[in-house]
């Protein structure tokens, strides 16, 4: 991935988190994203499959990316906190967005754990999330859950720990709120990765049209 940068990220807590921007093709994006890993404790890291497989393709369809490691993921500063504290990583990582392409729409697409905490973040320079493979489970609420902005889950088929069914009775009263279940797919996506690209960049495409 040429042009890609190292990032150093301060959360509002203090914490130096260990982050990297892929500028893309796009000399004036539409849109930008910021990648959220799974779980820490299970070994999620930015560099985990389907957050690198997406930090390397969208860039390439015109979308600048930022990924990083939550607190105490390898370089990242600070210890794992249940997911109490982990909505600060994501907010330095929209800043360090933010900061790079300014005034450009942010994106939150998260993966499992990633998901569930970008859910929690209605930075108002959010123009839409895209969880994927959410268990909804590491947060007691999720506050985009009421927000007007565009919510595009995309499940695996056979997820291990959530199925999509139970997902969407959960968010059944979730606001502006869509669902695409990737046939074949588990949590992990394992030859499904391809599927997940394409329908986050719909996703993208979509939330671009409404500027």
């Amino acid at each position: 991935m040429t042009g890609v940068r190292p990032l150093a990220l301060t959360t509002e807590d203090g914490l130096v988190l260990e982050g990297e921007l892929s500028p893309g093709i796009n000399a004036s994006p539409p849109i930008a994203v910021v990648l959220c890993h799974p779980h820490p404790q299970f070994g999620g890291s930015m560099r985990s499959i389907v957050t690198s497989v997406l930090f390397e393709q969208l860039p390439m369809l015109g979308y600048p990316c930022v990924r990083f490691n939550f607190r105490g993921v390898e370089r990242s500063g600070g210890t794992y906190s249940e997911g109490e504290l982990e909505p600060l990583d994501v907010e330095a990582a929209i800043n360090a967005m933010a900061g790079a392409v300014p005034s450009v729409p942010i994106v939150l697409v998260g993966w499992s754990f990633g998901a569930d905490i970008s859910l929690t973040v209605v930075d108002e320079r959010v123009a839409a999330w895209v969880p994927i493979a959410p268990p909804l489970r590491f947060r007691a609420g999720f506050a985009a859950a009421t927000d007007a902005r565009s919510k595009h889950l995309i499940l695996g088929e056979h997820d291990e720990f959530r199925a999509p069914d139970d997902v969407r009775e959960e968010i059944a009263a979730w606001i502006n709120t869509t669902v695409e279940v990737i046939p074949g797919a588990s949590h992990f996506f394992v030859g499904r990765t391809d599927r997940v690209v394409t329908g986050a960049r719909a996703a993208l495409e979509s939330v671009a049209t409404k500027k």
